[in-house]
């Protein structure tokens, strides 16, 4: 007979209060993993060694109506971004996709819907050579779609990207521009960074980590896990048109890569970045303190801000 471990809710959930980093350590504590598993969760994607070159990268996630995006927004819009954010995690390890599974839930279960869903995804999974190997359809309760996407990957052993690995001394950089994303239209719009982080990985750098929930929130993530403070210069974030530096910092949806960069490879980087349509900019450090500190936002009294995007905390649009 199956005996469930028991769960204190109580200490996922001091005073009532759901933190999502805080959680999510904790929920990973309760699944242990094989031998074959060199990277659990807690990074962009999971990473599976079987014991051959490349290595296996895994990864999920999901769109919800009326959080990701608007009610109304047409299907091919939100199957090209359900698989982009995906290929954005690939990315950020430095990897390739390879296969995805999707499932939908949805009311109403409109063929139409469902037709232009599909069409849309099948031609941006056949463009980055992604093969859609199977999913599922329900039917939801209440008005909306979630939509589920898990993807595959590879990565050479030498390119593999870490959020953890980033050392005291390196350069923060970033690709393109930020904020402003949803009224923009960037959200549904955006191209996952692949090439530039293929051309980054292994030469350039062994971490990355893509920007989805925060500029802010995602860089402390990375200084976080890669035991390390942060100093920022908000005056050199390169801003989306109509965005503030505020909102560059925490509104999310960019889906930009921030990339630690030894000094010693700053120049070479610079000169050699071949990517002329997407920006390419230093923003601060990775320094020597208190693990997940940041300092530097003071200067444009910006020290009370909210990290991101919390979605255990965050109304819906």
């Amino acid at each position: 007979m199956l005996r469930k471990k028991s769960v204190d809710y109580r200490e996922l959930f001091p005073e009532n209060q759901m933190d999502e980093e805080k959680f999510t350590k904790k929920l990973a504590d309760m699944f242990p993993q094989g031998k074959d598993i060199l990277v659990g969760p807690g990074d962009d994607c999971a990473v599976i060694d079987n014991g051959s070159d490349p290595l296996m990268l895994a990864a999920a996630d999901q769109l919800i109506s009326s959080v990701h995006y608007l009610e109304g927004c047409p299907p091919a819009y939100a199957a090209r971004k359900l698989l982009h954010r995906n290929i954005s995690d690939i990315a950020a390890m430095g990897g390739v996709p390879t296969h995805a599974l999707v499932t939908l839930a949805v009311n109403p279960l409109d063929e139409i819907w469902l037709a232009d869903f599909h069409a849309s995804l099948a031609e941006s999974a056949s463009a980055y050579g992604i093969s859609v190997i199977g999913g599922d359809i329900a039917r939801l309760f209440t008005k909306g779609e979630v939509c589920s996407l898990t993807i595959l990957g590879k990565v050479e052993r030498e390119k593999l990207c870490l959020r953890s690995a980033a050392g005291t001394g390196d350069l923060l950089y970033v690709t393109g521009v930020f904020g402003n994303s949803f009224h923009s239209g960037h959200h549904l719009e955006f191209r996952a960074r692949l090439e530039e982080a293929r051309f980054l990985a292994g030469r350039f750098t062994h971490a990355m980590m893509d920007v989805s929930d925060g500029l802010l929130k995602d860089a402390l993530r990375v200084a976080d896990a890669s035991g390390c403070a942060l100093s920022l210069d908000p005056l050199r974030i390169p801003l989306r048109r109509g965005a503030t530096t505020e909102g560059a910092l925490t509104d999310g949806e960019d889906y930009e890569l921030i990339i630690a960069v030894p000094p010693s490879l700053s120049e070479e980087l610079e000169s050699a970045w071949p990517f002329p349509g997407t920006p390419l900019s230093c923003i601060g450090r990775f320094t020597e303190g208190k693990s997940g500190e940041v300092t530097g936002l003071e200067r444009l009294n910006l020290t009370k801000l909210k990290t991101g995007f919390d979605h255990f905390n965050e109304k819906t649009v």
